[in-house]
């Protein structure tokens, strides 16, 4: 009898440890992460920003200017019409924009007659400081925005017409390139565009070009396309 109780309660003790070790969480449940990682995520996010940022510059600077070397802006002063016209072309083959030079005392047919000794071109031939020509206006709008600048001047003896003196002196060079041309029924362009460089005092000067009168918009169109740029 002492045998059968103790058998038996070796028994309840080996099922009352099978209960309790079946009560225990199993490994497999405790090892899942609470949530999901989100560090790819947001990589992916900030990658799809960049690219759209960079698409959108990219955009931006395709639309800049019509040139490589940015914005282009043809000044003249034309006193018969004939620098105008060269202008005109110099604008045509560019889509550059344009700024005429006017003083504020336009001269007249009679003071432009340069065989007349009482005319005021002569007067201010003769009398260097009267050639301080004061301008309608001396400085485009949005000038810091131009980076190529073409000035034309018809030729009185041998120079610039000095209403282009005062642009030159009104305005900075700074960082631009500056293309003089010309038009006169016989002189060439001479020391004139070195002058207005020396007047200036900055810029990078290009070797300009002189234009009869009556200069035709093919050999125009072709010496802008000579200067590539």
């Amino acid at each position: 009898m002492k045998k059968i109780t103790i058998i038996l309660m070796s028994l309840i003790l080996v099922f009352s440890l099978a209960a309790c070790g079946n009560d225990q969480p199993s490994q497999s449940s405790t090892a899942e992460p609470a949530s999901e990682p989100v560090s790819e995520d947001v990589s992916e996010e900030e990658n799809s920003n960049t690219t759209a940022e960079s698409d959108t510059e990219q955009q931006e600077e395709a639309e800049e200017g019509t040139t490589g070397d940015g914005k282009v802006l043809v000044v003249y002063y034309s006193a018969t019409g004939n620098t105008k016209e060269v202008a005109d072309f110099i604008v045509a083959t560019t889509n550059a924009d344009i700024f005429e030079l006017e003083p504020s005392e336009p001269y007249s047919d009679g003071d432009l007659n340069w065989t007349d000794e009482n005319s005021r071109v002569v007067y201010e031939h003769d009398n260097p400081d009267a050639r301080d020509v004061e301008l309608v206006s001396a400085t485009p709008d949005e000038w810091e925005s131009y980076d190529t600048i073409f000035i034309g001047y018809p030729i009185w003896w041998g120079i610039a017409a000095w209403p282009v003196d005062t642009f030159i002196k009104a305005n900075d060079f700074t960082g631009k390139t500056v293309i003089p041309f010309c038009t006169s029924s016989s002189s060439d362009l001479g020391e004139s565009g070195t002058l207005l460089e020396e007047m200036a005092g900055t810029g990078n000067w290009l070797e300009g070009e002189r234009f009869s009168s009556g200069a035709s918009e093919e050999d125009v169109k072709a010496w802008v396309e000579g200067l590539g740029l």
